[in-house]
């Protein structure tokens, strides 16, 4: 693969889900149609502007949809779209990789060096 900036298939690809929430509001979609209530309360750490923003950056490249019910009070709803679900499965994989690191750092730490 070559990367010549700006069409580097890397550098676009991460400039999708890039960072350190994107992932996770992938996550967290998986599977299950969540309100901005639910995604703030089981995100850790993300605060409200940050979370609608990534939601907003995630709705442009089209990976999430908002549904929005006509009811009151107000009810909003985010879901994966296809090109969304078509990330779960190397978010899963770069999860392995990320557990394999962090079982490895765990033997490092506790004095069983693992040889790789």
């Amino acid at each position: 693969m070559k990367c010549s900036q700006p069409l580097c298939p890397l550098t676009q690809a991460l400039s999708v889900i890039g960072g350190k929430w994107k992932p996770l509001i992938i996550y967290y979609l998986d599977g299950s149609n969540k309100r901005f209530g639910q995604l703030d309360a089981i995100i850790p750490g993300i605060s409200r502007k940050v979370l609608t923003t990534q939601l907003n950056e995630l709705r442009r490249d089209k990976l999430i949809e908002r549904k929005a019910y006509a009811e009151t009070p107000p009810r909003v709803e985010y879901s994966l779209t296809s090109k969304g679900q078509e990330l779960l499965p190397i978010l899963n994989s770069i999860g392995s990789w990320g557990m394999y690191l962090v079982d490895k750092y765990k033997a490092e730490s506790s004095g069983n060096k693992s040889e790789d």
